[in-house]
């Protein structure tokens, strides 16, 4: 079924007053890095974290009364189940939610503390599908597709309708273009069905992680086709097809493509949290994701999206519900990207002042040692000498260089390696 731009219109005015209308901004300093005029629509801002809640909602009015009395339930592992839960109990609808045990604990915390009841099943979104159609049998209970259903696409499709609106108040004319995140393929399917109708001229560009290609793959195939996701740090576009209903609508919509990598989808979560201030999980950063790539040659991309410099770019942050326990993973990932985090081995006097000797040239650049130890079991021969692992923070990679140059002019030989490695058992 083929989404159109009368079932966004009514959708908006459906939800209109029960979900935030989020800002959508213009970014000074994503538009100073990328060249482009860059504005972020903040959905990251809704109550439950993530664009979820527009087509949550438009679903959840559209039962009749005796489906609002049995209630709902879907498999989510999470942004989608956290809409349900905090509509469902504004609109008292019973909500069920089945998770895959791989879902962020604090996801699942915060479904149960919205009222909605929540299960575990399986190890995928597969084995949590299974056992919400089960539950459809049992007891009679409506399933709501989180990416697929019509109401759900034409819900998500408000945003776009916003930003068309807000970029003309603010900037005086459409935007160029639309980088939209793509998991399932609602959100951009629901937009698209929106924008071209209102706005032919924008163009809209979806950016899918490497690891989770399943629109790309649905294009060559000419259909959607199961893929076999990896993890990836955005684990919200972490699907393992695209919806049928969402490709049939977005495919012909659709101007252009990108894949971007980890190292790409960390950085962009590290840039928006020191420029926008906000907190932007990795599916929801994306966007921001495949304008940085452009413009660094040491992080993977491959797009269809044509010269972006000088034009208006709206990049919707789409969710804000990154796993507490990981947020300092992924930061840490996108320094390592960014050249302010360094690891490099060196060997050294395995005799006193050796190491202070290191570290006081690694201060005398302004560097800052994070961590460090020491390997006599598997490093040099010279048992006069010890290798030192070091991970060192740094302003970037003008730095680095500077602190390689220092090393090695006093005779320490960096040997650089990527990302950081779990250390062995530190010594005190």
């Amino acid at each position: 079924m083929r989404i159109s731009y009368e079932d966004v219109a009514a959708a908006r005015e459906r939800i209109r007053g029960g979900v935030v209308e989020t800002p959508c901004l213009r970014s000074e300093p994503l538009s100073e890095l990328t060249g482009s005029n860059i504005y972020v629509k903040m959905d990251n801002l809704q109550r439950t974290g993530s664009f979820k809640e527009r087509g949550a909602r438009n679903a959840l009015l559209q039962l009749s009364k005796d489906e609002r009395r049995r209630g709902v339930v879907a498999a989510s592992a999470g942004n989608h189940a956290l809409g349900l839960a905090y509509h469902g109990s504004l609109l008292r609808i019973p909500v069920t939610v089945v998770m895959p045990k791989s879902a962020p604990i604090i996801k699942r915390a915060t479904c149960e503390q919205l009222g909605a009841t929540v299960r575990t099943k399986g190890e995928t979104f597969n084995d949590a599908y299974t056992e919400a159609r089960r539950l459809v049998d049992e007891r009679s209970l409506v399933y709501i597709h989180g990416y697929d259903a019509p109401e759900i696409i034409a819900g998500q499709g408000t945003m776009g309708l916003e930003m068309l609106e807000q970029v003309r108040a603010a900037h005086g004319h459409d935007p160029d273009a639309i980088i939209v995140p793509i998991g399932g393929g609602g959100l951009i399917a629901g937009i698209a069905a929106a924008i071209k109708h209102e706005a032919p001229a924008v163009k809209i560009f979806g950016v899918e992680p490497e690891r989770a290609a399943t629109f790309h793959a649905a294009r060559d195939a000419g259909k959607p086709v199961h893929v076999d996701v990896g993890k990836t740090i955005a684990d919200g576009l972490a699907t393992p097809d695209v919806g049928a209903n969402a490709f049939e609508t977005a495919n012909p919509l659709i101007d252009g493509l990108a894949i971007v990598d980890e190292a790409a989808i960390s950085l962009a979560v590290l840039r928006l949290l020191e420029y926008e201030k906000s907190v932007v999980e990795g599916a929801g950063a994306a966007g921001v994701a495949a304008m940085l790539a452009r413009t660094s040659p040491d992080l993977y991309h491959q797009d269809s999206l044509g010269d972006l410099r000088g034009k208006t770019v709206v990049l919707p942050l789409c969710g804000g519900n990154i796993d507490p326990a990981m947020i300092g993973r992924v930061i840490e990932r996108g320094l390592a990207t960014d050249g302010r985090l360094i690891n490099f081995t060196t060997t050294i006097s395995d005799r006193p002042g050796g190491l202070a000797s290191l570290t006081t040239a690694i201060a005398s650049v302004g560097a800052s040692v994070k961590d460090i130890w020491h390997d006599r079991a598997f490093g040099t021969s010279d048992l006069a000498s010890v290798d030192v692992r070091c991970v060192v923070e740094t302003s970037g990679p003008t730095q680095v260089q500077e602190l390689t140059e220092t090393l090695e002019s006093q005779g320490f030989e960096m040997r650089v390696a990527l990302g950081r490695p779990t250390p062995p058992v530190s010594e005190s």
